[in-house]
């Protein structure tokens, strides 16, 4: 079945080269004039919707207005269920691979390569592997869906709505601030801070883990939440995962980790980005945040991690007696040299930088070429600098992002059919399905929604952000670094039943205190 399968995507990939080829031709051949047609895709406010129309009405009107939108939701509903196989793929991949090894082991006999011979890799196990790649899922689907919006609506609107309409700003800004956290001197700078809580546990796993999983959250309030899920991701790979505990305890860390940073960003009203998309339209500030969401998420986050801790009390014990794996990656705090502490305020400076532009692109990104010449200037004090983490990510949300845009002719009037308490509990299953941010960002174009729907949307969508790696921004940000220690990759079934009681414990915190 493998070979036929394979016949299949080459197949595929054969007649998607073709039609990139004609839709490039196309593009070739056409004006370079700016768009001046209808607005794709259709404006909320511009449906014609039938009056009293039942939830079904409505949506079956919207389809019929535009055949496109159940085109443009198929493919979305095939990413997802493409990033649920995704350990399905990078199982098969290494089986290719290894299989492939073998074979060349064989033909060499025990004669070495020469050391300067090119690797010898197989190229289905590599494409295999690349489909395997959870940041790169969202990406790959966005070539069908520039093709089909090329067959139903021209290319000058293809053309128009990725480079018009969507804003990648948000992707871009992950990228630079995942490279900034994931530095030497703010991860030495980070580890510090929580040592002074993870000494008063005697510096065991619990205690780091305890420290990681409660003061990194909420320090995403000040740093962004994508800043706080690299430097907490790294932190518990290094003082936790290193330690080799079980699949089942690494599975709830990882949950928990995901719905703490997803809450823990709202103690303000600009870290968080399903509340930062619409606290300027809803006048949220600082004090507003932290009285009707902040205390909650605080007290939320011990909560889970208390309760994290009785159930895996035994397995600490047992970790506090093992020693870290030798067979893991070198890690930046292998060094023992010191930072100097004027390195580290650069760092911290250009950090901040960063958070304050968040919304100019054109600010951050001149800082963050300044930074990488400092981090030039200072190597050696500095770990080696991976910017393919961060773009993969990068390139994850910009295609959740290309993909999300198009949701709202079916996100909106499910949210608008809702009362308060069934509007947080369907804010927080969409947010499973689609970006958090999105999710509050289709709610605030819903007329006459009262301040009771407002905080029932934006809490079910921060509640709901651990449940898969879509829901929420800084999550692929943390798949990225942790994924390592999942083996063939981590299960989306396995992250759900790991963020499931911390999420139910979230939903309850704002239910029951809203």
């Amino acid at each position: 079945m493998v070979p036929t399968l394979m016949r299949v995507f080459v197949l595929l990939l054969i007649f998607t080269s073709f039609l990139l080829a004609a839709v490039a031709a196309h593009a070739a051949a056409a004006p370079f004039d700016e768009y001046h047609g209808p607005p794709f895709p259709i404006p909320l406010d511009q449906y014609q919707d039938p009056p009293g129309a039942t939830l079904g009405q409505t949506l079956a009107s919207r389809a019929a207005a535009d055949p496109f939108n159940v085109v443009a939701s198929v493919l979305f509903l095939c990413a997802i269920i493409h990033t649920f196989m995704a350990p399905k793929f990078m199982k098969i991949a290494h089986h290719w691979r290894d299989e492939h090894a073998a074979k060349v082991r064989a033909r060499n006999g025990h004669t070495p390569p020469p050391a300067d011979a090119p690797a010898n890799v197989s190229f289905k196990a590599e494409i295999l592997h690349f489909l395997g790649e959870v940041e790169a899922i969202f990406g790959i689907w966005v070539i069908p869906l520039v093709l089909v919006i090329t067959f139903f609506k021209g290319w000058p609107v293809a053309d128009n709505y990725i480079s018009g309409t969507v804003s990648f700003t948000e992707p871009v800004f992950v990228v630079v601030i995942m490279t900034i956290a994931a530095t030497r001197p703010i991860l030495r700078f980070a580890q510090q801070c929580m040592g002074l809580a993870a000494r008063l546990g005697g510096y065991t796993p619990a205690a780091w883990w305890l420290s990681i999983l409660t003061i990194g959250p909420l320090l995403g309030s000040f740093i962004t939440e994508p800043g706080a899920m690299t430097i907490c991701a790294l932190l518990l790979a290094r003082q936790f995962y290193d330690f080799n505990p079980s699949i089942r305890f690494r599975y709830a860390t990882i949950g928990l980790l995901f719905v703490n940073i997803s809450v823990g960003g709202t103690l303000t009203h600009f870290a968080a980005p399903p509340v930062l998309i619409v606290a300027g339209r809803w006048g949220w500030d600082m004090p507003f945040m932290f009285m009707n969401f902040g205390w909650k998420a605080a007290i939320g986050i011990v909560i889970c991690n208390l309760l994290y801790y009785a159930a895996f009390r035994r397995e600490f014990r047992e970790l506090a007696k093992s020693t870290r794996s030798e067979d893991g990656p070198a890690h930046w705090s292998d060094r023992t040299d010191p930072v100097p502490g004027w390195v580290t305020l650069v760092h911290i400076f250009f950090l901040a930088w960063t958070v304050f532009n968040a919304h100019h692109v054109e600010m951050f990104v001149g800082g963050f070429l300044f930074f990488l010449a400092f981090t030039s200037a200072t190597e050696h004090h500095q770990n080696r600098i991976s910017l393919r983490p961060a773009l993969l990510v990068g390139f994850f949300l910009a295609g959740l992002v290309i993909h999300g845009g198009l949701q709202g002719w079916w996100i909106a009037p499910v949210l608008a059919q809702l009362s308060a308490t069934p509007l947080l509990i369907g804010a927080t299953v969409l947010t499973a399905f689609n970006d958090n941010a999105a999710i509050t960002y289709l709610a605030s174009l819903v007329p006459d929604f009262t301040d009771t729907m407002k905080y029932a949307v934006v809490a079910g969508a921060v509640a709901g952000g651990g449940l898969t790696v879509i829901a929420n921004a800084p999550n692929p940000a943390g798949q990225s670094i942790l994924s390592s220690y999942f083996g063939d990759g981590i299960s989306p079934l396995r992250l759900l039943l790991g963020a499931l009681i911390p999420t139910l414990v979230m939903m309850a915190m704002f239910l029951v205190f809203r």
